[in-house]
């Protein structure tokens, strides 16, 4: 090493010490890397469209131009790294920052924007250290070290950049997705909405609504069940995101909520669906996120979002109701529930045979599990995790205090019946 190239105080007491600066063979690394700047630009471009097919699918002009200059740029930041061991300063970090923003504003991908510097760093180490020698080893060794401090700084600004932009337009997009929901629940004219959203509108939507049981997590002691919750629904958002990638729109949360699923054809009534498909997504969807899942669902045209979602309110509750527990629903699996519960004097006739027991909700629960058993009272009573003996004895109170037997077969259709229009009252 020569006499300039070390660290000393400069005279003045407790003056900083200058960086030393690395050289290979007595020529600072930084001139080799400045000289070799002007073929270095045009390498590390044809690397890049080499590599990383997202810079490859650039128009010309734009690598040409923009693409070029960024990299040519990198490479003198990091030639004055080398030159003063000082890192680039906020003006340049925040540079770098606006320049990863515009990359994913164009769509390139995160990795492809970071390894681009990658990409870079090692094009330049190859071309100035190539002709270091065993003499060169701590040279070598600082600018190894200065490249990852460069390399570390400048990928953090990349990404906080690419995050931030990518941010700001999830949310418009969230936006004007949440909107164009609003509206085709709202029953009204949804191809605005479409349009601001970026999005056409299918034929029909299948209309699903969930209700999500808890995750065992949520029951445990001790553990906080609000996190416990957010994770449930994050793996179920995952799930359906994996199994239906595009434009499916949802309001969700921790205890359920509608997700409405574009069909590529229009239907030709409620009842037009898949029922295989669907039941295997519900089935799937409750195996991700760890709870159990009620669901029931409906097909419609856009105009007709609303009302299905009205009727697959209702068919989840009716499911609920007569105990048919977790899985697929349709309209077809409660038509007699469904019918008795129309809005009309027999309806609050039927309702108010229950009115006894709204003081005693353990016989209402009692009742709903015995019949959903279909009249079995050993799973009635697992369900309910009580003694068939208690459910014994709580049929007996019922029977007494509304006069209707559920062991009896007349009865049975009418507490069914009662039970739906207490549901829907």
């Amino acid at each position: 090493m020569t006499a300039h190239n070390e660290t000393a105080h400069d005279g003045a007491a407790g003056a900083p010490r200058p960086e030393r600066v690395p050289e290979l063979g007595g020529v600072p690394v930084h001139e080799l890397l400045r000289a070799a700047a002007p073929a270095l630009a045009p390498a590390v471009l044809a690397r890049l469209v080499a590599a990383l097919p997202a810079y490859g699918a650039l128009p010309s002009e734009q690598l040409r131009g923009e693409i070029t200059r960024e990299v040519d740029r990198a490479i003198r930041a990091f030639t004055e790294v080398l030159r003063t061991g000082a890192l680039p300063d906020e003006a340049e970090l925040a540079r770098i920052s606006e320049s990863s923003a515009r990359r994913a504003d164009e769509g390139v991908p995160l990795e492809a924007v970071v390894g681009a510097y990658h990409f870079g760093a090692q094009e330049c180490s190859d071309r100035v250290l190539a002709a270091a020698g065993p003499a060169d080893l701590a040279d070598v060794l600082l600018v190894q070290h200065r490249l990852l401090d460069y390399l570390r700084l400048v990928s953090c600004a990349v990404a906080a950049g690419y995050v931030r932009e990518r941010q700001a337009a999830l949310s418009d997009e969230q936006v004007a997705r949440q909107a164009l929901l609003s509206s085709l629940l709202a029953g009204g004219d949804a191809r605005a909405a479409a349009d601001r959203a970026g999005l056409a509108l299918p034929p029909g939507y299948v209309v699903l609504g969930l209700a999500v049981g808890p995750h065992p997590d949520e029951l445990l002691p001790g553990v906080n069940h609000a996190v416990a919750a957010r994770r449930k629904l994050r793996r179920l958002r995952g799930e359906l995101q994996r199994r239906l990638p595009g434009d499916l729109l949802s309001a969700l949360s921790g205890s359920g909520g509608l997700v409405l699923l574009p069909a590529d054809r229009a239907p030709t009534d409620l009842g037009d669906l898949d029922r295989p498909a669907l039941a295997r997504l519900v089935e799937d969807l409750g195996r991700a996120c760890g709870g159990e899942l009620l669901a029931a669902a409906a097909a419609a045209p856009p105009a007709g979002v609303a009302a299905a979602a009205r009727l697959v309110g209702e068919i989840r509750e009716l499911a609920a109701g007569a105990g048919r527990g977790p899985g697929l629903h349709l309209l077809d699996d409660v038509l007699l529930e469904y019918q008795l519960s129309r809005p009309g004097p027999a309806r609050d006739r039927l309702a108010a045979r229950l009115t006894p027991l709204l003081q005693r909700p353990e016989l209402l629960d009692t009742l709903r599990a015995f019949l959903g058993a279909g009249l079995d009272r050993r799973q009635a009573a697992a369900r309910l995790q009580v003694h068939p003996n208690t459910v014994d004895y709580r049929l007996r109170r019922a029977a007494e205090l509304t006069g209707l037997d559920a062991a009896r077969g007349p009865d049975q259709l009418t507490l069914r019946a009662a039970l739906a229009a207490h549901d829907l009252g």
